[in-house]
């Protein structure tokens, strides 16, 4: 079940939202790399995280779920944003380089659909970046955010879900692992938490982050030949020969 781009907009304006904002984009900027020239596109609702890069880029497009709903961005000039179908979506092939997934994989009814047609779009080599709840975190056990709705995964899903849909994930981050209260003391002590989480490589963060990149060609398993037995003569047994028949004598 997707949720209303009202209350995602609501969320980032909040100080709790602020907070994760700042601590899910040094983990997704870390994976970014150099976005001088390329199409960036962001699926679900990532333009909290879209705005910090879109002057790098040739151009930047925010697509949002049509059962999200969209909002207009940027604030001032043309709009980026535009409401589609996820799996459908309105672009040629091979023609992005880089996707965002956020508030994306983990509300849609068939998340395989949905990364076979980021790969559709994406250009040969192009690389994407999920950010998708952590089963095991408190944050998606709390429906008080946005990451507390819809299906919440593990690495070992994501990694499998990669594989099936020809990505080859590249790099993994955990995030938020400051727990998802609107206290004071707790927002002031995020990074705290946070450095705690990753020092210790604590499993229960609130999200994974997962960068991957497109394969063009599935992976095929090579299955040993078999070696033919040892051979063995086989006697055939030949065949007779024609009789002949004598003519009777005459009288």
């Amino acid at each position: 079940m997707s949720v209303d781009v009202t209350d995602l907009r609501a969320f980032y304006a909040s100080p709790l939202g602020n907070a994760a904002r700042r601590l899910v984009g040094r983990a997704v900027d870390r994976f970014w790399g150099p976005l001088t020239g390329l199409r960036v596109m962001g699926l679900g609702y990532a333009t909290p995280y879209l705005a910090a890069v879109r002057p790098d880029c040739e151009r930047t497009l925010a697509f949002m779920p049509a059962a999200q709903g969209v909002v207009n961005w940027p604030s001032s000039g043309p709009s980026a944003s535009a409401l589609v179908d996820p799996l459908v979506m309105p672009l040629p092939d091979a023609s992005i380089d880089r996707v965002l997934v956020v508030h994306a994989l983990e509300t849609v009814e068939s998340p395989t659909e949905l990364l076979h047609e980021v790969w559709r779009i994406l250009t040969p080599g192009g690389r994407i970046i999920v950010v998708a709840p952590n089963r095991r975190g408190v944050w998606a056990r709390m429906d008080t955010t946005p990451f507390g709705h819809g299906q919440p995964f593990s690495r070992s899903q994501l990694r499998a879900l990669m594989r099936q849909t020809q990505f080859s994930p590249e790099g993994w981050a955990e995030t938020l692992y400051v727990p998802p209260f609107r206290s004071r003391f707790v927002l002031r002590t995020a990074v705290a938490w946070e450095r705690v989480g990753t020092g210790f490589n604590l499993p229960f963060a609130g999200l994974h982050i997962v960068e991957a990149t497109k394969q063009l060609y599935r992976a095929v398993t090579v299955r040993p030949m078999r070696r033919a037995g040892r051979l063995a003569p086989v006697l055939l047994p030949a065949p007779a020969a024609p009789r002949t028949c004598r003519a009777a004598a005459g009288p």
